[in-house]
């Protein structure tokens, strides 16, 4: 297997990873990435057939599960009861919960408002030459997920600090001092949530957390612990990629601004899609190998960990044509930004509705909005979004 050395911390990877992904993405090999000290997938076949292989999965094994410092107790107490780490039948369960209330037919419904939420949220951008991603991006995806689970907006801003903090855990720039940032997070968001879930046990209403709730009542044995860290996941992971998928589109759209009819009803999911592809906001995910496997010819040993990395995979050229072109009439095609297999994500029907609504939005009401500087990435690998998107909307 090939030695591959990467710092994810570098500043040319943080802005450009593609052209570090592009000397390994078209071929079915494994790459032994150095610095993660893991062997590495980049091709779309590859990841795609171990999001699928039962002998591969996110839930650590028991030997390994319980070595946490102590600073990073109230962390991992919510990460054990979350779904995205854990394997069938606990996640089977947790997730059937999940997707009972947070359906699309339910998220569909919602459209109106998440249009009503962009037009407010650009009226009330204060100034000609504005941060977008501070001033809309980061904005829309946290209330529409607060609203959704029954949060009160007013809480929108320590959620997203909350969120940001437990993020950063899964980050290559992670220290001891972000770590103990993250665990007193955890702290202050459990503490929250544990308070809101008991108001919302005596005075339901119609949405998420007193569906959750209900359904734990009937009889679907959903503690405590799970329902609170099943709360903070969908906050965690209902706004961080929109997030960054809405900083990354926006940009993607101003640097190939030649026919505004890609944001039209006719192509917004093409366009969406393309996005997601070109340029999407979780760039890894790690899996974890239950048994002795031999796949692409290495013996991975029960415990040893894989890279599959995402960001790579809507760059294979085995699978799209000119994939450095960013191309919003694109036929549609599967990509892998939001997973695949049993761990595909719970939120992409709302992530798209966000994107697909708020899009076409921004360019009508600022139809000759620009870049006032080039947009620069944040050191945030493996999500992949920008720090600031400075524009003049020209109104």
């Amino acid at each position: 297997m090939q030695l591959i050395s990467q710092n994810p911390t570098d500043e040319d990877f943080i802005q450009d990873p593609y052209k570090f992904y592009k000397n390994f993405v078209s071929t079915d090999g494994l790459y032994y990435w150095n610095e993660y000290n893991m062997p590495a997938v980049f091709d779309a076949a590859g990841q795609e057939l171990l999001f699928k292989d039962k002998r591969f999965g996110r839930e650590k094994l028991k030997n390994q599960s319980n070595n946490h410092e102590k600073h990073l107790k109230a962390f991992y107490h919510v990460e054990s009861n979350s779904m995205l780490e854990l394997e069938p039948p606990k996640h089977t369960r947790l997730r059937g919960l999940v997707l009972r209330a947070f359906t699309t037919r339910k998220i569909n419904t919602i459209q109106p408002e998440i249009a009503a939420l962009s037009y407010k949220l650009l009226d009330d951008l204060k100034s000609n030459n504005v941060d977008i991603l501070k001033g809309f991006a980061t904005q829309l995806p946290v209330i529409v997920i607060a609203r959704l689970l029954g949060v009160p907006e007013t809480m929108a801003q320590d959620l997203l600090s909350w969120s940001n903090d437990m993020v950063m855990m899964y980050q290559a720039r992670r220290t001891k001092e972000l770590e103990i940032k993250a665990n007193s997070s955890t702290k202050e968001f459990v503490s929250f949530m544990e308070k809101y879930i008991e108001e919302k046990r005596y005075e339901p209403e119609d949405d998420l957390i007193s569906h959750l709730i209900a359904a734990e009542q009937a009889g679907e044995k959903l503690t405590k612990d799970e329902l609170i860290s099943t709360c903070i996941l969908l906050l965690n992971a209902g706004h961080e990629a929109t997030v960054h998928t809405l900083g990354n589109g926006i940009k993607a759209i101003l640097e190939h601004d030649k026919d505004r009819n890609y944001l039209s009803p006719k192509y917004i999911n093409s366009t969406v899609e393309e996005i997601l592809r070109y340029d999407p906001p979780l760039h890894m995910f790690t899996r974890y190998a239950y048994e002795d496997v031999i796949f692409r010819n290495h013996k991975f040993k029960c415990g040893d960990q894989v890279a599959l990395v995402i960001g790579a995979a809507g760059r294979d050229e085995r699978i799209w044509a000119s994939p450095n072109k960013f191309d919003p009439f694109r036929q549609i095609k599967k990509n892998l930004s939001f997973g695949s297999g049993i761990h595909f994500c719970v939120g992409a029907p709302l992530a798209r509705l966000e994107l697909v609504t708020a899009l076409p939005i921004i360019f009508k009401k600022f139809p000759n909005i620009k870049l006032l500087d080039k947009p620069i990435y944040s050191n945030l690998y493996h999500f992949h979004g920008l720090q600031k998107l400075n524009v003049s909307l020209q109104n």
